[in-house]
């Protein structure tokens, strides 16, 4: 590793760029069979934890702004996984839920992470330790000091 701090090798930028390409890049062919992309998958992962849930608190949990979210949210409505409706609780709001299709896609979502791990080789040990160390660094990133221009 070079002593230059503009040097690529040493940038926390990169390692993330590159290594979150490749992950991506590793959950396409799994995904495929489910008739997922990976941001398909992470939203579908949220609505797997609970459904229905409101527009703004899927975009909260997935750190995604609503103008990202909602084309997702279409295409996978259109797959027939999930609706979108108001709220019946506040109008304002879009509730997003879960079709017995998309409830019935878990089971077979239930083996993507076993995948991946073996497409890795990596000790779950290991992946665990690094999700906790880019949580650290996610929250650290997010917060308004780190964010203050």
């Amino acid at each position: 590793m070079s002593d230059d701090p503009l040097a690529l090798d040493r940038q926390v930028c990169f390692a993330l760029a590159a290594t979150s390409r490749s992950i991506v890049g590793i959950y396409r062919p799994v995904l495929e069979p489910l008739g997922l992309t990976h941001p398909q998958y992470l939203v579908m992962l949220a609505l797997w934890e609970r459904s229905p849930r409101t527009l703004t608190d899927l975009g909260q949990t997935l750190l995604l702004e609503s103008a990202t979210l909602s084309p997702l949210l279409k295409r996978l409505e259109s797959a027939g996984l999930i609706t979108r409706a108001r709220s019946l609780d506040d109008e304002r709001a879009l509730a997003v839920s879960l079709t017995p299709a998309g409830t019935a896609l878990r089971d077979r979502a239930e083996a993507v992470p076993g995948q991946i791990v073996e497409r890795l080789g990596l000790p779950v040990s290991d992946l665990e330790r690094l999700r906790d160390a880019l949580t650290i660094v996610l929250t650290a990133a997010s917060a308004p000091q780190a964010t203050a221009q």
